[in-house]
């Protein structure tokens, strides 16, 4: 479906918000993705599906109202010409691309130096060494160390036992298929402590897979 024919789904309508028992004023919407609502992510996913690359090789993912672009290292130039494409775009479709939240992160091999400098950093976007996408924190060396310890340090202080299955289990179980396999010896020895712990103070059944 293309952007036109997802903003034409919401010609004619409006919106409220309603809090508590109070319904506020309501107002046209002007474009296709209403901000914090609940049709807004799917919105988003119908109104980018014309938002595509500019160059052979690189490929753009898009989920809810996030939008990532790949690109490999032959492609190192096109950096730009993909950012203003994004930005064209997004003005065609009454939206706008937030420089100030985008981030560039260039994924490095952790075992091999870079054979060359690092392209300049585009002005206006942050370079950042690690990135969270869909909850999951990933460096650039393809580590989910910082991912492990972040799980680690948010569930440490639930202790009680009626909610560690639902919660503290669900936490370091999240997304692993995705993430388990790029783990190295020591997260995954951290993690296998946890459980122990948990098993050694009752929170869970030794007995339990």
């Amino acid at each position: 479906m293309s952007a036109i024919a997802g903003l034409s789904c919401f010609t004619g309508r409006s919106h409220c918000t309603k809090f508590y028992g109070s319904t506020y004023e309501q107002l046209d919407i002007s474009a296709s993705i209403i901000q914090g609502s609940a049709v807004g992510p799917a919105s988003y996913v119908t109104n980018a599906a014309n938002l595509f690359t500019v160059t052979d090789g690189n490929l753009t993912f898009k989920y809810a109202d996030d939008t990532y672009i790949v690109i490999p290292a032959a492609n190192v130039s096109s950096r730009c010409a993909e950012l203003d494409n994004v930005d064209r775009w997004a003005e065609s479709n009454n939206l706008r691309l937030n420089r100030a939240k985008s981030v560039e992160i260039i994924f490095t091999g952790c075992k091999r130096k870079p054979t060359g400098s690092l392209p300049l950093q585009i002005p206006g976007i942050r370079r950042v060494t690690s990135i969270k996408m869909l909850s999951i924190t990933m460096s650039n060396h393809l580590s989910f160390g910082k991912h492990v310890r972040e799980v680690m340090a948010s569930v440490c202080s639930l202790s009680m036992f009626y909610v560690y299955k639902a919660v503290v289990l669900s936490k370091l179980l999240y997304a692993s298929p995705a993430w388990w396999g790029f783990t190295c010896v020591t997260d995954r020895q951290r993690l296998e402590a946890s459980i122990r712990r948990a098993v050694r103070s009752g929170f869970y059944a030794s007995d339990e897979p």
